[in-house]
């Protein structure tokens, strides 16, 4: 029997067969209909919207920027798959894994609410020491997270911090994309309550989980019977790897060197060299800025690389098109990766040598 049908059935038996079904029974009756018709109507909907002509034409319109938003995801992946993200690791309870521990005691008032973990990013300590860390991350982090001053842990605490950095930018890029399609094709609001995933695959966008993973790392007091516990967690997001970044240059005794000159690459410098480039890709060829695309993402790339003796100054950097960022890599002419000085027709040299490929 057909569902409207039914429901006319079911709402008309009390009346032509009782004949004094009051109207609160046949409101209830109604009610009930409702919810049984109302799925069926909004697969009904839905099944209109997707097919309609309004529909199909604007998704054509929007076929180059659904291309466009599904390349910044692969590449966001990208970033993601080749980064490693951790920096030192806590030598408490390195060998917890190798032994069994239960709590057998008979009292019935047992306070074992808080269990200590053992992980490399958590450090099990005293309740002082947790509440150290909480007032001077940095020191704390670096001396029981065995994250040594030297040239080595500086190069790997620029590169994630870049790697983050890259992956906030290209995160925060690929939900301002979806806003504008969603913004552009406007579907009704139940479909986008309802039916987000349908109407995304319908469009063609490849939607996938992106988060940036930033290392999470945690001191732990837990009483012995368990029945209180404090913890400081310290997320290294792009401050904290800066703070951590310029507490080692202080540190290092080579800090006023060139190669101490790496850990300047901070977020602020990054937004000044987007600004003085007009937020434009610098590579000829290319050209491109977020005045002709808004939703262009944009990255600080350095002319001469670290890895072959390129500071973080202003002369040494430039602004990219991810596209150019990603197809340029480290590809230098011998000449220009000779010694560690960068003149002015060095970096034209690299220029050249990054539009040649």
């Amino acid at each position: 029997m057909p569902i409207g049908l039914f429901i006319v059935v079911l709402i008309g038996a009390p009346i032509v067969f009782g004949g004094i079904a009051s109207s609160g029974w046949v409101g209830f009756l109604a009610f009930v209909g409702l919810l049984v018709l109302n799925p069926f109507i909004w697969k009904i909907r839905r099944d209109a919207y997707f097919k309609s002509a309004e529909f199909q034409q604007l998704r054509s319109e929007v076929t180059g920027f659904v291309a466009e938003h599904n390349d910044v995801v692969n590449y966001v992946e990208e970033i993601r798959e080749q980064g490693s993200f951790d920096l030192g690791t806590s030598s408490t309870g390195q060998y917890a894994h190798l032994a069994t521990f239960e709590n057998n005691s008979a009292w019935n008032n047992r306070r074992d609410r808080n269990v200590a973990e053992y992980t490399p990013h958590v450090h099990n300590a005293s309740l002082q020491v947790v509440r150290n860390a909480s007032a001077n991350p940095i020191k704390y982090l670096m001396k029981y997270f065995s994250i040594k001053a030297d040239q080595e842990t500086l190069a790997d605490v620029q590169r994630v911090s870049e790697d983050i950095s890259r992956l906030e930018q290209a995160v925060g890029n690929v939900k301002g994309r979806e806003a504008a399609i969603t913004a552009k094709i406007d579907p009704p609001a139940f479909i986008l309550k309802r039916y987000a995933k349908e109407f995304w695959d319908q469009v063609g966008i490849h939607l996938s989980p992106i988060t940036v993973p930033y290392p999470q790392y945690k001191f732990q007091y837990t009483s012995a019977g368990g029945n209180s516990g404090q913890s400081t967690g310290i997320r290294l997001d792009v401050p904290t790897l800066e703070a951590l970044a310029k507490t080692l240059v202080q540190k290092i005794r080579w800090a006023k060197s060139a190669a101490g000159q790496r850990a300047l690459m901070t977020a602020r410098l990054r937004g000044e060299i987007k600004a003085r480039d007009h937020h434009t890709c610098q590579n000829p060829a290319c050209g491109i800025s977020v005045a002709a695309e808004p939703h262009l993402l944009l990255e600080v790339d350095h002319i001469l690389p670290v890895s072959k003796g390129g500071l973080s100054t202003p002369d040494n950097l430039q602004t990219l098109c991810w596209r150019c960022n990603r197809t340029k890599g480290a590809k230098l002419t011998s000449k220009s990766a000779e010694g560690h000085h960068c003149s002015g027709a060095c970096r034209v040299q690299a220029r050249r040598v990054y539009s040649s490929h």
